[in-house]
């Protein structure tokens, strides 16, 4: 009897399970686009190497009922993300290994799921297994990718602006011509404590006339 064929995309999970057959392959970044997004947009996504990954069906067994019906899922890429620290692409290794167990409904799945720490879903008929891969992938990113060390100059820096070119001049220092009350240089701002020491001499000269 010919071996039943399985689709990703629309895969009857519980049929799946029960079959206790694999199911891999590689998947391009264009089969997951919202992972594809994350990654560094300088890289061309057809040059990056596919996705790995395997879902096999694992029954098991109950005293009492029918047995568990549980997916071991795998997925391995090295994929290019944006430096935090320089900017440019660094290729970093994402990996992920689950096991979830899957229920009869969604009532069951979040009741289990209260109640314990293993991943439990609902059984479909049409379970989209790529969008599962995809999901994973997306949490066990690096939150912060970065080189060890990074191999060029940032791609953009913080420096002072200068004029023309030039380094910024300094504020709020004060030369002869500002304390003389004459006009401070071009491209200085002047002294605020020189102003108001000039403003209390002129009172204080304006009061001895007095």
């Amino acid at each position: 009897m010919k071996p039943r064929q399985f689709t990703p995309r629309k895969l009857n999970i519980g049929a799946f399970i029960e079959s206790e057959s694999p199911l891999e392959g590689p998947s391009a970044l264009s089969d997951l686009p919202r992972l594809a997004d994350s990654l560094a947009p300088e890289v061309a996504q057809d040059s990056i190497p596919p996705v790995s990954w395997t879902a096999q069906g694992r029954l098991v067994p109950q005293r009492v009922g029918g047995p568990q019906l549980w997916l071991d899922l795998t997925a391995h890429a090295d994929l290019p993300w944006t430096c935090q620290r320089c900017l440019h692409p660094v290729v970093l290794p994402v990996a992920l290994e689950r096991q979830i167990r899957f229920v009869v409904d969604e009532k069951a799945a979040a009741e289990l799921d209260a109640e314990s720490d293993d991943d439990v879903l609902p059984l479909s008929r049409s379970f989209d297994l790529l969008s599962l891969i995809e999901d994973e992938l997306i949490m066990a990113s690096p939150l912060v990718p970065r080189h060890e060390t990074c191999p060029e100059q940032p791609l953009m820096s913080v420096s002072d602006p200068g004029v023309d070119g030039d380094e910024a001049p300094e504020v709020g220092v004060s030369d002869a011509s500002t304390e003389a009350g004459g006009e401070p240089p071009r491209g200085q701002r002047p002294n605020p404590f020189a102003v108001l020491a000039k403003l209390k001499k002129g009172e204080s000269e304006g009061g001895e006339g007095r």
